[in-house]
């Protein structure tokens, strides 16, 4: 199981979020690519980027960061990023600037063609995000509710060539109340692809109750508020999980 600390761009600082509200942002740091260095530094073998500026714009608008975060990880470990990726010549720039996986959220959804294009000029590159809320898929940086089903629309995104999907349980994101083991697990025995868990993570439990399912399909957490506030450690979480899984 790998535990994946999210590195949260907003006007440039690294944030957190409650339930993916703009308004309710901590700032935890004004120098992302300092972050990033002191997560590596904690033992991270991958980093979730998410450009908040862009998810509601629909266009890149912390590139500048990103660019700092990639020279300071120095390619060392791979590197995801979300958040308002809606053309082909984003994706490009992005992993020509050293990202090693683009997240497509809200315009999968919406332009499910796009999605299926960048799959293909991206071969093992492009990762899908769904966002949901009791099952139901939202849109544009989570102010948007669809009557999309998550199960449904993973299907269909696999049979695309996604390389994974990020399954984010948008009632519990920065609520550190814990994650959905049950949407989450339902989710991946669907899917052959991997699924990574997103929303809520807040202790070492959720860590073993999501170790418990990790031969389902489930092979990776992103970690947010508990890790910036201490609530969660995150070294010790990964030797959690590693000691798990031997």
């Amino acid at each position: 199981m790998l535990l994946i600390p999210a590195i949260d761009l907003k006007d440039g600082h690294c944030v957190r979020l409650r339930q993916g509200d703009l308004a309710s942002a901590t700032t935890f740091s004004e120098d992302p690519a300092e972050m990033a260095r002191h997560w590596v530094a904690q033992g991270a073998r991958r980093l979730h980027l998410v450009d908040l500026n862009g998810a509601s714009a629909g266009r890149p608008r912390n590139e500048t960061a990103v660019k700092a975060i990639v020279k300071a990880v120095g390619g060392g470990i791979p590197i995801q990023l979300g958040g308002g990726i809606r053309d082909l010549d984003v994706i490009e720039r992005y992993l020509d600037d050293g990202l090693s996986y683009v997240i497509i959220g809200t315009a999968a959804v919406k332009n499910p063609g796009f999605l299926h294009d960048a799959c293909g000029a991206f071969p093992g590159q492009i990762i899908v995000g769904l966002d949901a809320k009791d099952g139901k898929v939202a849109t544009d940086g989570w102010s948007k509710m669809t009557r999309h089903e998550v199960i449904d629309l993973a299907r269909k995104f696999e049979d695309y060539g996604v390389e994974a999907v990020v399954y984010t349980d948008i009632g519990r994101d920065g609520m550190m109340s814990g994650i959905n083991i049950e949407a989450t697990v339902k989710l991946a025995q669907s899917v052959s692809m991997s699924v990574i868990a997103s929303g809520g993570l807040a202790s070492i439990a959720d860590i073993e109750a999501l170790c418990a399912i990790e031969d389902e399909g489930v092979h990776g957490v992103i970690c947010g508020r508990a890790i910036y506030t201490g609530d969660l450690d995150f070294k010790l979480g990964q030797a959690k999980a590693d000691a798990l899984a031997r």
